[in-house]
């Protein structure tokens, strides 16, 4: 157990107001645009770069804004109650490109790459899904052979979040024919080398103004010095990631589920039925109540795990029962949410279809609710 301050700093509580008054002001008022338009929403992942928000934890030295975990989580809370797919494609570039840089690239890998994407002049994305190698992420069947001072690399990437934009990728490959995870290593890739493409830009339910697609390299050579990591040791980097890519995650869920709420208590004060305010009826109260009660319970739970993070501390199971239970929150309380609005919460003129729509994916991606309950059960008994 750890002690915790149930009270943000002056310095973070500067930060959610700052980014809140982005997210209100800007991000919000084109939300619903971008996701009927399934447009990138290049001007406000500028304006993120100018607030610092494309590198919240990245030391000063390297461009970052030099924050906390908690600082970061804040940050995607909010702008993810105004736009999922904003926050999705900054939590990518921070939790995805710019984390595993920093812990486990060269000096010179650090220098070359993390200004840009701390500042925004270059936008980062993650390849490890595979058709085959899914929750199997140790299943990866991209080749990687050596060739003098390069590693030529061959494969398929899919749902590659900000794929269509990056311009550096992390890569995993094959690079020794042991089984399992133990051939797999990661490369640092730049999207405009011969040999990198985009595949199929895929449509989706939700968070529809980022993309997704696959990114194919056929024999892209890639500098032997891109190597990220140890050679063969690219799944400890994968699963180190994805343990910070959850916390993005769950950010994301809080935000929505936060939003919600919010916008459901606002209409049920407002929306009169049977003479009253439906806020009056005990069945709508008691819908807010438990969605009031379990989005505060999975922000703790994701700010418990920021902070073993930020004292160095083993957070792997901490990080999945965030994930697991926001992402499950944000999913209950956007159905919620519908429910309270009836019929206005199944057309487009309200939010909370989108809501709907955008929860769903944060039980999927950056490892699915079942494979949060697997991490979670082996700590329990032992098994990690």
């Amino acid at each position: 157990m750890i002690g915790v301050d149930f009270e943000l700093t002056t310095e973070h509580r500067l930060i959610q107001q700052t980014v809140r008054d982005f997210a209100t002001r800007e991000v919000g008022p084109v939300a619903a645009e971008l996701d009927r338009t399934s447009r990138f929403p290049r001007e406000l992942i500028a304006r993120a770069a100018d607030l610092g928000l494309m590198g919240v934890m990245v030391p000063e030295a390297y461009g970052g804004s030099g924050l906390d975990t908690i600082a970061y989580l804040i940050a995607i809370e909010e702008i993810a109650s105004a736009c999922a797919s904003t926050a999705v494609v900054i939590s990518v570039n921070n939790s995805l490109i710019c984390d595993p840089l920093l812990r486990h690239g060269s000096e010179d890998l650090k220098r070359r790459y993390l200004p840009g994407l701390a500042t925004g002049r270059l936008l980062g994305c993650y390849c490890l899904t595979e058709p085959q190698a899914g929750s199997d992420a140790a299943n990866v069947q991209t080749q990687a052979r050596r060739e003098g001072d390069h590693w030529v690399l061959t494969g398929t990437k899919i749902f590659v979040t900000n794929g269509v934009e990056a311009d550096v990728c992390i890569v995993y490959a094959r690079t020794d024919q042991e089984p399992g995870a133990r051939g797999i290593s990661a490369f640092v890739v730049e999207k405009e080398w011969p040999g990198v493409t985009v595949g199929k830009v895929e449509k989706k339910l939700g968070i529809r103004a980022s993309s997704t697609c696959e990114i194919v390299l056929e024999q892209c050579r890639v500098p032997a010095d891109h190597l990220l990591g140890e050679r063969a040791r690219g799944f400890r980097v994968a699963l180190s990631t994805l343990d910070g890519g959850r916390l993005g995650i769950a950010a994301q869920a809080v935000g929505l589920a936060r939003a919600a709420l919010e916008i459901s208590a606002a209409y049920a004060a407002q929306r009169h039925q049977f003479g009253r305010p439906i806020a009056e009826f005990q069945a709508v109260q008691w819908m807010l109540a438990d969605m009031a009660t379990r989005t505060d319970a999975a922000r703790l739970l994701m700010h418990r795990a920021a902070v073993l993070r930020d004292r160095g501390r083993p957070y792997t199971k901490e990080a999945a029962m965030a994930k697991l239970f926001a992402s499950e929150t944000a999913m209950w309380a956007a159905h919620k949410a519908v429910q309270i609005h009836g019929g206005y919460g199944y057309i487009q003129d309200y939010p909370v279809e989108r809501f709907f729509r955008d929860a769903k994916i944060t039980e999927i991606y950056e490892g699915t609710s079942e494979i949060q309950r697997l991490v979670i059960a082996r700590h329990v008994l032992g098994m990690h």
